[in-house]
């Protein structure tokens, strides 16, 4: 099946996840410049790292110990982890100067927490789409979109997802799939950018959006991936990329960031057909230029 895009303006979400390096003052930092920059969302990240991760992996060195904030990896992880009362500071910061706030949850204590928060949306890491005991509460405790990135998931359980999301009648209106490849970061033959279209072939009348989650480096394929019909952009974000930590270097910093929003928006107001054979900008250039014989 062919479908008509329609091309709405790109939503651009700079998402910080954990890049604030565990304080809430440069988290604040990187909201102002994502806003500075043109990105009118930004997105956190929310674990219960007890529940989430088993005790062998929370006591287990970080495996790149140079990045890590702890001794183990659980001790690095909660260094990073914001609690719920500083998601409730980020989300007011976000109120107050006209950014969209959001976070990622990785299990159901996390997803049962920033429910309570109504934002706009939440967000289903890649890692945590099989886990179906918090797609429920997600599905049926929260009102808002439910984005979902499906790097390293199978076809078949994409459609387990979907059909779970369907089981209540709620894909349509509320489930939101990224086009993603899980990597830190993703070299340009591994992004597989036509997923996008298997998503519209298989999905486009079964979900409410497509989007686009990318871990490269630049971004001229993000261009691409809303020309294919992702209409949500998400890309990680950072102030420097040379900064202690796992995701920095697979992010953008601001300049970057910025010439990401000039380049979608330009394309947006590119990808439509001529209102005329020939234009008026045209015309000049034709009255001048034009072969008379």
């Amino acid at each position: 099946m062919r479908f008509e895009y329609d091309y709405k303006e790109p939503k651009i979400i700079a998402e910080i996840g954990c890049n604030h390096k565990g304080e809430i003052d440069i988290a604040k930092e990187l909201i102002d410049l994502a806003k500075d920059s043109g990105a009118k969302y930004v997105k956190f990240q929310k674990r219960n790292n007890k529940e989430l991760l088993t005790k062998e992996q929370y006591d287990t060195p970080h495996p790149v110990l140079e990045n890590s904030y702890g001794k183990t990896y659980g001790e690095h992880r909660e260094f990073l982890e914001f609690t719920k009362k500083q998601h409730s500071q980020l989300k007011d910061y976000c109120d107050s100067i006209g950014v969209i706030y959001s976070t990622s949850v990785w299990d159901v204590t996390s997803a049962k927490e920033m429910c309570e928060f109504n934002p706009e949306f939440l967000k289903v890491p890649s890692a945590c789409n099989n886990n179906f005991e918090m797609l429920k509460v997600l599905r049926d405790e929260y009102k808002g979109q439910v984005q979902l990135s499906i790097g390293m998931t199978t076809k078949e359980e994409v459609e387990g997802i979907v059909k779970f999301f369907e089981e209540t009648n709620q894909a349509k209106s509320r489930l939101l799939i990224y086009s993603c490849t899980s990597g830190y970061p993703v070299p340009a033959k591994d992004v597989s950018l036509l997923e996008i279209n298997w998503l519209y072939e298989n999905y486009g009348e079964r979900v409410n959006e497509i989007g686009f989650s990318g871990h490269h480096l630049g971004v001229a394929l993000d261009v691409a991936a809303y020309t294919l019909g992702a209409r949500w952009i998400e890309r990680h974000f950072t102030k420097d990329k040379t900064w202690k930590g796992t995701d920095h270097g697979a992010s953008l910093e601001p300049d970057e960031l910025k010439l990401l929003v000039k380049s979608l928006n330009e394309a947006y107001e590119s990808l439509h057909y001529k209102n005329d054979e020939i234009l008026p900008i045209e015309q000049v250039q034709r009255d001048k230029l034009k072969n008379r014989k």
